[in-house]
Formats: C-alpha cells, sequence, structure tokens
C-alpha cells in the first residue's frame, strides 16, 4: 500500500499542471480555481468530522495556518494557473520543482532552521536546467509570454516556500495536518470568492466533459486524495523520504507535456529536465547508493 501511495502522489501530482492546461480557459481562472478550492474545502471538512478530536488549533495558531491556506492554496495557484496558460505545463512544472530549493531558504529565515549547503548546490543545478529550457524559446515570437509565465510561476513557487514554512511551524505545534487543509482550504476559497465577486466576474460552470473532468481531477485526486495519501506516506515513512518524489516531477511533467503535444522533444528539454531531477535530488539529500532500498522501509 506504500508503493502505491508513494506513486499516486508522484504521478498525479506530476500531472498537475497538465491537467490545468487540458482545463483551459473558458472561464476566468479565478473562477476554476474558486470552484476547485470550495469543493476541496467541503471534503476536508466533512473527512475532519471523521478525525478524532485530537490537536486541534487554537486561537494562536490561526494566523499560521490563514497564511498557509493563503500562500500555499490561493494565491500560488492562481499565480501557476496563470503561469501554465502563459507558459507550458512542462516549464512550469520544473519552476514548481524550485520549491525544494525556496523552502529549506524560507525555513532558514522564518524558523532558524539549518540551511545546507547542498541546497545552493542544487539550486544551481536547478537554475542551469530552467535556463536550459528557456533561453531557446526567448528567441520564438512567444519568447516573451514565455518569460513572463516563467516569472509568475516563480513567483508562485515563492509563496508556496512562505506557506510551507508556516506549515512547519503548525506541524510543529502538532496541529492535526487534516484540521490545518480543512481551515486553510475554507480560507482560501473564500479569499479567491472574494476576488471573483470584486472582480465582477460572473459564476458560470462549463458542461463540457473536458472541463469537468479536468475539474474533478484537480478537486477529488489531486487536492483531496493525494494529500490524504500524502499524509498518511509522511506517517509511515517520514517528510524527508515523503518528499523526495519531488524531485521527479519534471520528468512525470515533461513526458506527459510531450505525449499531449504541448512540448516537442528536444535536446535541450531533456537536458534542462535532467538538470532538475539532479538538482532537486541533491537539495533533498537523496544518496542513491544508500537510499534505494530504503525508501520504504
Amino acid at each position: 500500500m506504500t508503493y502505491f501511495m508513494y506513486l499516486f502522489c508522484l504521478i498525479v501530482w506530476g500531472l498537475n499542471f497538465i491537467a490545468v492546461k487540458i482545463q483551459g480557459t473558458p472561464v476566468a481562472l479565478e473562477v476554476s480555481l474558486t470552484y476547485r478550492l470550495a469543493m476541496t474545502a467541503l471534503l476536508f471538512i466533512a473527512f475532519a468530522l471523521f478525525v478524532k478530536r485530537t490537536n486541534k488549533p487554537t486561537v494562536t495558531d490561526l494566523p499560521f495556518i490563514v497564511v498557509f491556506g493563503v500562500c500555499n492554496f490561493a494565491l500560488s495557484y492562481l499565480c501557476l494557473y496563470y503561469a501554465t496558460m502563459l507558459s507550458s505545463a512542462a516549464i512550469v512544472t520544473l519552476i514548481f520543482s524550485l520549491k525544494v530549493i525556496l523552502t529549506p531558504i524560507a525555513l532558514r529565515l522564518f524558523l532558524k532552521e539549518t540551511l545546507h549547503a547542498r541546497v545552493w548546490i542544487g539550486g544551481c543545478f536547478g537554475i542551469i536546467g530552467v535556463g536550459v529550457l528557456l533561453v531557446p524559446s526567448l528567441s520564438s515570437i512567444h519568447g516573451l509570454t514565455n518569460l513572463k509565465g516563467v516569472l509568475i510561476a516563480l513567483v508562485g513557487t515563492l509563496l508556496t516556500a512562505v506557506g510551507d514554512a508556516s506549515s512547519a511551524r503548525n506541524a510543529k505545534q502538532r496541529i492535526h495536518p487534516v484540521h490545518a487543509n480543512a481551515i486553510g482550504f475554507t480560507v482560501a476559497s473564500l479569499l479567491m470568492g472574494a476576488i471573483v465577486w470584486l472582480q465582477g466576474t460572473p459564476l458560470t460552470l462549463p458542461t463540457s466533459v473536458t472541463y469537468l473532468s479536468a475539474l474533478m481531477y484537480l478537486t477529488v485526486i489531486a487536492s483531496f486524495l493525494a494529500w490524504l495519501f500524502y499524509l498518511k506516506l509522511v506517517e509511515r515513512i517520514g517528510g524527508a523520504k515523503s518528499g523526495y518524489m519531488v524531485a521527479l516531477f519534471p520528468l512525470i511533467g515533461g513526458m506527459a507535456s510531450v505525449l499531449i503535444g504541448e512540448s516537442t522533444l528536444s535536446l535541450p528539454l531533456v537536458i534542462g529536465f535532467l538538470f532538475s531531477c539532479i538538482g532537486a535530488s541533491i537539495a533533498l539529500g537523496i544518496r542513491p547508493s544508500r537510499q534505494r532500498n530504503k525508501v520504504f522501509s
């Protein structure tokens, strides 16, 4: 079961931005994200009713849970949605994998945790990977649009790192993660709903199979089930080993992008994703010779 949950999270989250691309823009991205966040919040609230009423957050914990929800689910998701439309899901997945470098930096800044040298080394590999993939595209007519997408994706990843730091603080306070997710998704959905209302955007729900299937995938599978499996993985094999899957997100996203015809298989694509995976592995401290048979033990 542990293997299944690990592969499930790896594949589902690796295909996250592919699903966003497939969903498209029949309605404003803010509206699509509001639907996703609101439905996920309801799922977590319903599930929280069946969880033991222990380690519930206190009033002093709420600001940190709000930061977690706003940064991890609302603003970061919105940035990554826009980046996926401006650029490609493959590039956005690659940028998002830099969270394994940015999150330790955020933990150092906000929680004074030790920042290992491997994070900087892995970061250099990650930046090279982004550059190798991005530079050739700048000469095309869509170069400026791609660059905008990359910058917005970077902002979204930075916000995720801040949210991860807040989540780490919540974990240290032994706040039950299901309760934190229920509150976080609720706050995020309310914020996105307020943005939609302020924009004056009508709430319409497209009925195409493509849109609804992508919405269900992003909501039920990627935002709810994958999160529950990930929490169980952390419980069984620890947070460090569970986080190793992030190193393979670029590989999954890149392959899927090629398969759906969004990206073309090329040498820069292969080299870019190879450097990204290596960089993420170094930053995470993965040692293949020692860890290969111990990840699931």
